[in-house]
This record gives C-alpha cells, structure tokens and sequence, in this order.
C-alpha cells in the first residue's frame, strides 16, 4: 500500500505556547486515521499545518511524494488534500449548490461543468433535496455534509475531516459515521479529528494520540484503548465509565 501523506517532526509555538511539537506519523492510501486527544492537544493545529493555513517552525509534510510545507491553502488543495473546518461557515446567504460549486470551481471554470460536479457532491452526502436552501437555513448535521460537499467537489485524493460530528445526537452520528464509511469505500484517504470515541471505533483502522502537543501514542483501535497513559490523559471516561450516580463524574 503506498503512503499518501507522511508527517515528519511537525512542530509550530505561538509565543511561549507549543502548540505541536515533533509530531511524525504516515497515513497510507485509502486508509481511514483518527487524530484524537483531549482539548487543546494541538489536533485543529495540525490540520492547519498540513494544509497550509499555518507554517510550522520545523517538519515536514508530503502528500503523495510532493513536499507542501510553504505551499499556500488553494496551491494544497489542487494537490488533492482537501479538509473541513471544525466551526462550520457556509456562505450563508448562497444556496447550498452555490456554495458546493466553490469547491468545483477549483478543477474547473466552465459553470456548466461545475454544477455537475457540485451536483454530483451534494447527492453523494445526501443533501440533493436542499439544494436550493440557503446554507444559513440548515440543521447543524446538514451544514456539516455541505462542509464535506464543498471538499469533496474539489476532487480531492486526501480528505481531512475535523470534528464533523460535534453537536450531533446519537442517530445523526451514526448517519455521519456511515457517510464516512461511503467515503472510505469511494477510495478517498481520511484523516478524522473526532472526541465521539464510538464513532472513531467503528471507523478508523490507525489512531494517532496527541496531548499537549505532542504524539503520545498510536496504534490500532484496540491498542489504543488499552494503552495505560492514553486512558490517563483521554480516554478515562469511555473506557472505564462512571457509575450511575456518581456525583463527581
């Protein structure tokens, strides 16, 4: 299996704040790799590394052999990595068609081909009945497929995916958890940023685990989950629940 993005000794400080710090992990083609880690361990960070929105102090980030360190947002995004962004922000008052055609736009100019493209996204997430609804007048889990709608009309080979299931309740997370697999069975390479651990569970084959800023373990989903100091710094909660009525849960 070739490897599609490697990240080597990624770091970036904001100030005295390090934010990521030697963080090195490779994510092969069309695997799914969950990011995880408690707030503030620098996974947000990391995807705007990777893509370009911030350059770090020191690393290195390939994606399918190209070097994108110093590349600009759109120049990374026409290599084919594309991502969503944990805040949602739609052009509120365009369409949902209009908004996804932004994405489109990027392969190609002509309006005719766009919308197809565009088109041909929003029916793959499941939004073609609103796609005349402006993205303002979404529910929280229909802003969240235009996010991917507008990534994926991109054509990208790379999609970053951060905190797609935030606010959702448990049967709109199982409707984001299949959409992910659908996008893993398209053969699309995921890297998923994710605090719902079932959902990470039922679709990730590699965890990466970040606190403070740092790499603190990886593995498989079932390594994960029994690794002693991930429990500590994360995982306490999921994987030894508290008993009813604790107060101090």
């Amino acid at each position: 299996m070739a490897e599609a993005l490697v990240i080597k000794g990624l770091s970036k400080r904001f100030g005295g704040l390090r934010a990521v710090q030697d963080v090195s992990f490779t994510v092969q083609e069309n695997e799914t790799v969950a990011l995880i880690g408690p707030n503030g361990a620098g996974k947000t960070t990391s995807f705007h590394l990777i893509t370009g929105f911030h350059r770090p102090d020191s690393g290195s980030v390939l994606a399918f052999g190209h070097e994108v360190v110093g590349l600009r947002p759109h120049d990374v995004c026409a290599l084919g990595m594309a991502r969503t962004f944990q805040v949602a922000k739609p052009f509120g008052a365009m369409t949902v068609l209009a908004n996804v055609m932004t994405g489109a736009f990027l392969r190609d100019r002509h309006v005719a081909a766009a919308r197809d493209k565009a088109l041909e996204a929003i029916e793959f997430v499941g939004l073609s009945a609103r796609e005349q609804t402006p993205a303002k007048d979404l529910t929280t889990i229909d802003q969240r497929r235009l996010e991917m709608a507008r990534a994926l009309a991109t054509q990208p080979r790379i999609l970053l995916l951060d905190e797609v299931m935030a606010g959702l309740n448990p049967a709109e997370i199982d409707q984001a958890v299949a959409l992910v697999k659908k996008l893993s069975a398209r053969g699309l390479t995921i890297v998923i940023v994710e605090h719902v651990m079932r959902a990470i569970m039922a679709v990730a084959r590699h965890i990466v685990v970040l606190d403070h800023g740092q790499k603190i373990a990886e593995g498989a989903p079932k390594e994960i989950v029994e690794n002693p100091e991930v429990i500590r710094a994360y995982l306490g909660s999921y994987v030894h629940p508290p008993a009813q009525g604790d107060a101090h849960a």
